[in-house]
């Protein structure tokens, strides 16, 4: 039987980082995977059923909530910066290379959709990976940003952007929108339906709020994670890419790949950015699977 424990790890020397330790039975050391969630997302969102499907396959997963978000301490709440993400998930690496049950020679990683663009450039920049999955990830924030908000409105967003930092050098708490919404007067990362319906899944009461800093967005306009891709070689990349994808866009996760060198494998599935989670799941989880076992042993 599948143990999962809660855990919780330190950052920055006072934030402490919490998530789920799934331990499979057995002795001795396992490969182990590290996971985290995307854009404004918690562990309770749709992640359990892949860490529970890797803990299956043999394999040791942390799972943890990215800083300010979920169980995790960290203020700002709800704030992102992907470079900072990016430094805390080093870190979840260090505290499995700490386990006693864990393989430090076999550890794996996996991220999807914003997080997917951090597997890539963890995967690019920690040689201490021996293999990446990257779901549905984040190619170019600059691209998804032209290809999602009407050049209209491109002004309107500038000056919030503005608006924000002024406050800021007042000593104004940092200004929010919703995640997602289909009020067209409410500000609001997302409102394709797809999304809302995915963000707005039950999850157990205090877990998540529908809130994420303003200058979150700016953040995710100027990250450029597909830069980084070809510097993952040598180590294995994995990339799962949604055939109707209007969130990260197929066409940057394909050009993307063509450009990763080998050893990469790419598997299409076929839906929009949350199938993968969801109608898809037996597909993409089951892709993800054998890419550890035939790198991670």
């Amino acid at each position: 039987m599948i143990k999962r424990t809660d855990v919780e790890f330190e950052v920055d020397g006072n934030v402490k980082l919490r998530g789920w330790l799934y331990v499979p039975p057995g002795e001795g050391r396992r490969p182990a995977i590290t996971m985290a969630h995307g854009y404004a997302g918690v562990k309770e969102h749709a992640l359990e059923p892949f860490a529970k499907a890797f803990a299956d396959a043999g394999f040791v997963v942390l799972l943890h909530d990215h800083r300010g978000f979920g169980a995790s301490e960290g203020t700002p709440r709800h704030d992102i910066d992907p470079w900072r993400q990016i430094a805390d998930w080093r870190r979840a690496i260090s505290y499995l290379e700490t386990l006693d049950v864990v393989d430090v020679k076999r550890i794996g990683l996996w991220g999807t959709s914003y997080a997917g663009g951090h597997a890539i450039v963890l995967g690019a920049t920690d040689r201490r990976l021996r293999c990446v999955v990257a779901q549905v990830p984040t190619i170019s924030g600059y691209e998804q940003g032209l290809r999602r908000i009407p050049p209209e409105n491109v002004a309107t967003i500038e000056e919030a952007f503005a608006d924000d930092d002024r406050g800021q050098l007042r000593g104004d708490a940092p200004r929010r929108q919703a995640v997602v919404s289909d009020d067209p007067s409410v500000a609001a990362s997302y409102r394709a339906k797809d999304a809302i319906g995915f963000y707005l899944r039950p999850v157990p009461e205090g877990a998540w709020d529908n809130s994420v800093t303003i200058r979150s967005t700016r953040a995710a306009r100027m990250y450029e994670p597909g830069h980084w891709i070809p510097r993952v070689s040598p180590t294995p990349l994995l990339m799962v890419v949604a055939t109707h994808d209007t969130i990260t866009l197929t066409d940057l996760e394909l050009a993307a790949y063509e450009r990763a060198l080998q050893p990469k494998r790419l598997v299409t599935i076929e839906g929009g950015h949350f199938d993968p989670y969801l109608s898809m799941f037996q597909q993409s989880s089951g892709a993800a699977v054998e890419w550890f076992k035939l790198h991670l042993g």
